[in-house]
């Protein structure tokens, strides 16, 4: 019988992960994981992917597929170990459902356009679901959906478009600007007067809040702060160029000072750079 390469590999892959989990001769790392602590990680893979698909590099789009299907082998290995359910199971379960929900492919249904079959889709997974086509276009059932499935800045962003285009919104700016200045001295009283819960609660209103405000300024809160973190690593890195010693040898001021001077020289790179 011709060998499969990709099968082979697969196949490769699958007793690699079933040797680190081996109690004989395993990796203690491996062994010491469970399906909950390794879930930071099937993210973090989820964002590098992404990334690398931004660069175009496909050396290291190919790569960061690979951790995260490492991650997903790693899942299957850590279920089956426990007779929850294995590779094959998931493997056969996706497929199964994009048969049944891609009946203008593999049925006799035929649609017009996109639209006809993201409708088809949400309509086959209610039912599947034991729902009804009322049920799921509640929007409280999209909003929870969107709060617990995507990142939070994201879910934040489209459970305020989604609440506002159904008229649950200020009437102007200024109404926002109010609420963010309430939020802004409950979180302060929250600080000095409340439990860590409370604390973190009036935190998440707050954040709620500025994410609101880029709504309405038709600003994109997850690029902004995606920026920041770029821009802010590469002021560090600037800064530790500039260090002849240990960061933890100067003081506060003397690195307030020099992390001035380079943003001062960052700007003018950029002004330069655009001209």
């Amino acid at each position: 019988m011709t060998s499969n390469p990709t099968l082979d590999a697969l196949q490769k892959l699958i007793e690699v992960v079933a040797q680190l989990r081996s109690p004989e001769g395993g990796c203690p790392w491996d062994l010491a994981q469970t399906q909950a602590t390794l879930t930071p990680y099937i993210i973090e893979e989820a964002y590098e992917v992404v990334d690398a698909i931004k660069t175009a590099d496909s050396s290291a789009i190919c790569e960061e597929l690979g951790d995260l299907l490492l991650q997903i082998v790693l899942q299957a290995q850590i279920a089956s170990e426990s007779n929850q359910f294995t590779l094959a199971e998931i493997a056969q379960g996706i497929g199964e459902k994009l048969i049944r929900r891609h009946p203008h492919v593999f049925g006799d249904l035929e649609v017009n356009s996109i639209e006809q079959v993201h409708q088809n889709w949400e309509q086959i997974k209610a039912r599947e679901k034991g729902q009804t086509p009322e049920q799921t276009q509640q929007l409280s059932y999209k909003l929870e959906k969107y709060a617990r499935t995507l990142p939070p800045l994201v879910a934040g962003m489209k459970i305020s478009r989604k609440a506002a285009d159904v008229g649950f919104e200020w009437d102007s700016i200024e109404g926002v600007w109010e609420k963010f200045h309430e939020e802004l001295g409950e979180f302060h009283h929250a600080l000095k007067h409340e439990t860590p819960a409370e604390q973190q609660a009036e935190l998440g209103d707050l954040l709620f809040v500025i994410i609101n405000l880029a709504r309405w300024y038709d600003l994109d809160p997850e690029a902004a702060l995606h920026e920041t973190n770029h821009r802010f690593v590469r002021r560090f890195s600037k800064l530790e160029q500039a260090c002849d010693r240990p960061l933890s040898d100067y003081s506060v001021e003397e690195l307030e000072t020099i992390w001035q001077q380079i943003k001062r020289e960052l700007a003018k790179r950029q002004e330069v750079e655009s001209e």
